[in-house]
């Protein structure tokens, strides 16, 4: 932001405040000259060396300008020279033919002694990759040098039959048949790196990791030539003829594209399932044996990560792609053995196994997106118990269903909720939930095994748990919309948190015969995890239905804002807790009509604890109170609140609840020299709340400062010398929030 002007006048101004100043005028005045002086010398510097620089800078634009027409010039001439020779030299013709047919002499030459020299060739390396063949996972030394020469062949076969393409048919058979013994050995060769490479492991295991580097070695050369031959057609059937032309090398080079790296990662991959399909068969008949010799699995992984990683580059990523085909292996086999008809002790082992397995694979650091898909598909119980998985995903189905429609219900708010047979709102949810819930649990029951009951029970306890937590998040969801911006909400939020709070307590309910009926069938065992699970959704179930009856008293105290703002303030003066309280009671006239009793008790417990919260608020934060109509108008308004919840609540509860403003009222309507005595009966039943108790003594217009202070003194030697404290369960006075003494200050 830019920085407002400032004349100069304003600036004189500044330091010229009083008569006195006027003698500093002639010093203020050689200060100014001499920053004028300071800054008119940095200005002509500067735009002196502005100027420099400009004209430095003009005249390497100039020169720039000549040496580009220069080499303009240059240019001009060197394509004047290089104009069509025919023109310049008269022989040029007879001289390219000439060159043309020394080339071809050479050429035919070349191509005469590499075909008479091919055979001898052909046996010298047929001998070395004998010799290497026969141990597959030997030093293999030849490699490297078979694959030089094969290649030096390859290219001369390619070029040969690519100038052949002009020739008679009978030549090109001819020719066909002289490189047909290279093209077995050709083959042979891919197979013998085929072999290689499903042999990577033992090739390591036996010290002969450089035979691997080699392997990749001649991979890495091969891929880089198909790339050429590929660049070679796509000239051809993209490019003019002559550009097409500029490539007669590539012409040439009629290239078969050998795919040797995507060859070894097959041969890898085919390389393990057999490995991992002979180790199965050996135990096909005892599949327990299998799984306890398996650590050969982990051996591998541990040698492939120390010994083979470092023979690939790192684009190939080999890890992960032994890992996952070991993964994949295993999972097919794996796979095989569960759907076949095993006895349960092999399901309990194989469940067991899938548990270390994924154990050691984690202690190994392996990667979990590299173990998918899970063995099994993740569903390992069906190997001890074949519904236990159906009776979870119906659950999960089921209950995202019935919320779905639930939740939808809810917030569209379109119908009245429904009313059961005790004339309460409620809704279906509760219900559907629990019978789909019991035909689970039976299924369990049935398997007679205490671990898939409490398994079943855990799951349970898990759906109903997420229900709840969506159930708390739509609430609170509904609220913020319904206080933000309640005229683009639908109505009936008060008549669904009514319905919804009922259907926690009915689910509650439901939920504890579940648990009394679990805990005569299973062991102590599992008795233990039951009652953990069942218990945990029951107070979920009660959190959700608290969590309505705040919502209730939130849509209360919302309506009631402009009216609660008013206490302590001029208006309270004139009967503002009328209002509260026929708002109040006629919200609670719905809320009777069609809330649990028991619910209806909580929520008119906590109503009076949230009044009485605002209250001690506003009145720990009030300005001067008038006394004495302040102390006559609090007596009033516990008057009017003592009558409204004695109408909902038992009269002792009520009198108890609003104790603690009788008591701030008895200091209050204390003389000065009394005001202890009503403090003391305050502070041993709430505390010694100083900050409270110093504003509200303080706000009285009756005493003054001087005299409020006397007192707070008394009041503080009594507290420190009885060593007064805060009773052991916190109060309702532990809520209230006192402003700072400046805070308070401003609101007088």
């Amino acid at each position: 932001m830019a920085a407002p002007t400032v004349s100069a006048a304003q600036a004189i101004g500044e330091y010229l405040q009083s008569p006195d100043d006027l003698v500093k005028v002639a010093a203020f005045r050689k200060k100014l000259e001499k920053e004028k002086a300071s800054i008119d010398a940095r200005l002509k510097t500067g735009v002196k060396e502005q100027l420099e620089a400009t004209r430095q800078g003009l005249s390497k634009l100039l020169g720039t300008r000549d040496n580009v027409q220069s080499i303009r010039d240059e240019m001009t001439s060197i394509e004047r020279e290089c104009e069509d020779m025919t023109i310049k030299v008269a022989t040029f013709d007879q001289i390219s033919r000439v060159s043309m047919v020394h080339r071809n002499f050479e050429s035919t030459e070349e191509m005469v002694n590499n075909l008479l020299e091919m055979a001898t060739r052909l046996d010298h390396l047929e001998h070395m990759l004998a010799s290497d063949s026969r141990d597959i996972v030997g030093p293999a030394p030849n490699l490297l040098i078979i694959h030089y020469h094969l290649n030096q062949l390859e290219r001369f076969r390619n070029h040969t039959m690519h100038e052949a393409k002009k020739a008679s048919a009978s030549s090109q058979q001819t020719l066909t048949r002289w490189f047909e013994r290279l093209n077995q050995f050709i083959t042979r060769f891919d197979e013998y790196i085929v072999e290689l490479a499903k042999n990577i492991l033992p090739l390591v295991r036996a010290g002969h990791a450089d035979v691997v580097v080699r392997l990749v070695k001649i991979a890495e050369v091969e891929g880089k030539e198909d790339e050429k031959a590929l660049v070679m057609r796509f000239v051809k059937k993209a490019a003019k003829l002559d550009a097409a032309l500029k490539f007669k090398s590539l012409q040439a080079n009629a290239r078969v594209l050998k795919h040797y790296r995507s060859k070894i990662q097959k041969a890898i991959i085919e390389s393990i399932q057999a490995k991992m399909e002979e180790a199965y068969k050996q135990d096909e008949d005892n599949p327990i044996q299998f799984l306890e010799s398996s650590t050969w699995i982990y051996q591998d992984i541990l040698r492939i990560e120390k010994d083979v990683v470092p023979c690939f580059p790192a684009d190939y990523d080999i890890f992960t792609h032994f890992i996952r085909e070991y993964h994949k292996s295993l999972n097919t086999v794996i796979t095989r053995m569960a759907a076949r008809k095993i006895e349960a002790t092999t399901m309990l082992s194989l469940y067991e196994w899938l548990k270390e397995y994924r154990s050691n694979m984690k202690e190994l650091n392996i990667a979990p997106e590299l173990m998918e898909p899970p063995l099994l598909d993740g569903k390992e119980q069906n190997l001890i118990e074949d519904y236990l998985q159906l009776i979870i995903q119906k659950l999960d189905e089921w209950s995202n269903n019935l919320m779905k429609t639930e939740l939808s219900e809810f917030t569209k708010r379109e119908e009245p909720p429904e009313i059961d047979s005790d004339g309460m709102y409620g809704t279906q949810g509760a219900v559907i939930l629990f019978q789909m819930v019991n035909q689970q649990v039976d299924l369990a029951i049935e398997s007679g095994q205490g671990a898939i009951l409490a398994r079943v029970i855990t799951e349970v306890n898990r759906v109903m748990r997420g229900i709840q937590e969506q159930w708390t998040k739509t609430v609170d969801a509904e609220l913020k919309k319904q206080i933000e911006k309640p005229e683009e909400v639908a109505g009936g939020l008060v008549e669904y948190c009514i319905a919804l709070a009922n259907d926690q307590v009915k689910s509650a309910d439901y939920a504890e015969a579940l648990l009394a009926r679990m805990e005569q069938l299973v062991s102590e065992k599992y008795r233990v995890t039951i009652n953990e699970s069942l218990n945990n959704a029951i107070d979920g179930y009660l959190d959700v239905a608290k969590k309505c009856m705040q919502t209730l008293i939130d849509i209360i105290f919302n309506d009631l804002k402009p009216a609660t703002k008013a206490l302590f303030q001029q208006s309270w003066y004139d009967g503002v807790i009328h209002q509260i309280v026929e708002t109040m009671r006629d919200y609670m006239a719905d809320y009777q009509s069609y809330l649990n009793s028991a619910l209806l008790e909580l929520l008119v417990e906590d109503l009076l604890d949230a009044f009485l919260l605002i209250y001690l608020n506003a009145l720990a934060n009030s300005p001067k109170l008038r006394m004495p109509a302040a102390a006559e108008r609090i007596r009033e308004d516990i008057n009017e609140v003592y009558t409204f919840f004695n109408t909902l609540s038992t009269a002792q509860d009520v009198e108890n609840r609003l104790r603690v403003l009788e008591m701030i009222l008895s200091m209050l309507e204390a003389s000065k020299d009394m005001v202890f005595l009503s403090f003391w009966s305050f502070a041993k039943e709430f505390g010694p709340n100083i900050g409270f108790v110093e504003g509200l003594i303080r706000s009285r217009s009756d005493i003054d400062r001087s005299g409020a202070g006397e007192v707070m003194d008394s009041i503080r030697r009594k507290v420190k010398d009885e060593n007064l404290t805060d009773p052991p369960e916190p109060t309702i006075m532990k809520k209230v929030t006192v402003q700072n003494v400046f805070t308070r200050f401003l609101r007088q």
